[in-house]
């Protein structure tokens, strides 16, 4: 072996390093995957902080009607779409299968479906605003329809990259676990 200062090893032009180990493909996919989630785990609590924000300032008429709009109905079950990121987010330090696939189902019932619902219920205020160019509800002096669907769109993209990235990152683990079990 060569020490950094001093010359090469004897007998070798430094094209021998084929042999040595080298970290097993679906451990560096796992450590990828892991920081993505975590990204858009993070991104989901900033999200979910704004409409939390939204919601009291709302119902607290903190700031007059013009300004904040109560929230739509989507909004409240919603705000359990943090359970999945919790779930999501206690699964990666163990490698936890069971926390992951709970965060997959949780996700589709506790962040999809509202959005999924949040689509429809806002979709005739959309449309009046669209074709009138008429809106009831205001966020900051701009239609609330209009900010609270890039919200929606936003947060599906958010939940979207989320379920694929957990999905890889399950069959990840499972890759792990079935050579573990064949060795």
């Amino acid at each position: 072996m060569a020490s950094r200062a001093g010359p090469r090893a004897a007998g070798t032009d430094g094209s021998d390093f084929q042999h040595r180990e080298r970290v097993a493909m679906h451990y560096q996919m796992s450590v990828t995957l892991k920081y993505e989630i975590k990204k858009l785990i993070y991104v989901h609590l900033v999200i979910w902080l704004l409409l939390v924000a939204k919601m009291i300032v709302g119902h607290l008429r903190l700031l007059s009607h013009d300004q904040v709009a109560m929230p739509y109905q989507w909004e409240y079950p919603y705000l359990l779409s943090i359970v999945p990121s919790l779930l999501g987010l206690l699964s990666l330090p163990r490698n936890n299968i069971s926390y992951l696939v709970l965060s997959m189902i949780s996700m589709g019932l506790f962040s999809i479906a509202p959005l999924i619902y949040g689509s429809m219920e806002m979709f005739p205020a959309a449309q009046q605003l669209y074709r009138h160019g008429k809106a009831y509800r205001f966020l900051f002096g701009f239609p609330a329809v209009f900010v609270m669907y890039l919200v929606l769109v936003l947060s599906v993209q958010v939940h979207a990259w989320q379920l694929y990235y957990s999905k890889k990152l399950l069959d990840s683990w499972f890759t792990s676990t079935q050579e573990k079990k064949h060795k």
